[in-house]
């Protein structure tokens, strides 16, 4: 295995532990207010339940879905697309699909913000924590900062983590 391969390796093992415990210390409080929008096949969703919200549109053949548990999330789908995101606990995540493509926004802990493009074929993933902030725009280099971060791109195959 080369030096690089290690590296990716690496960087994508620690990306998933990192989520991981983003999950684990942000888990939201039983009464938390949670406001969920699934949007398919040109449907528009939107809902506000004290501090949660969400909004989800789609086109026909697409899907996206938003769910905000004390948090604001935003999916949209276009043609042939599924988009997803997933707001906890203060966080805000936006995610917007194009064709063939399937972005995913994850913000979890107050001040966590992640937005993802979908822009080509592929996958793409973003996941902050408190006070992280993660832009995975399908073209350029994911970038992460500001905390706990991780984000996968298969549209330009680079991803990022920050352990600040």
């Amino acid at each position: 295995m080369t030096t690089t391969a290690m590296r990716r390796t690496a960087a994508v093992l620690a990306g998933a532990g990192a989520a991981a415990a983003c999950a684990l210390l942000a888990a939201p409080a039983a009464n938390a207010d949670t406001a969920t929008c699934p949007a398919t096949g040109g449907q528009v969703a939107a809902v506000t339940v004290g501090d949660a919200s969400c909004a989800s549109e789609s086109v026909g053949g697409s899907a996206a879905l938003a769910i905000g548990t004390d948090g604001t999330a935003d999916a949209d789908a276009n043609a042939a697309g599924l988009s997803l995101a997933i707001a906890q606990n203060g966080g805000a995540a936006t995610s917007e699909s194009g064709y063939l493509s399937a972005p995913a926004a994850v913000a979890v802990g107050p001040g966590a913000s992640v937005i993802t493009l979908g822009v080509r074929p592929g996958l793409s993933i973003g996941i902050a924590g408190p006070g992280a902030t993660v832009v995975v725009d399908g073209v350029n280099r994911p970038t992460c900062s500001g905390g706990l971060a991780f984000a996968g791109d298969f549209q330009t195959f680079q991803g990022c983590l920050s352990t600040q």
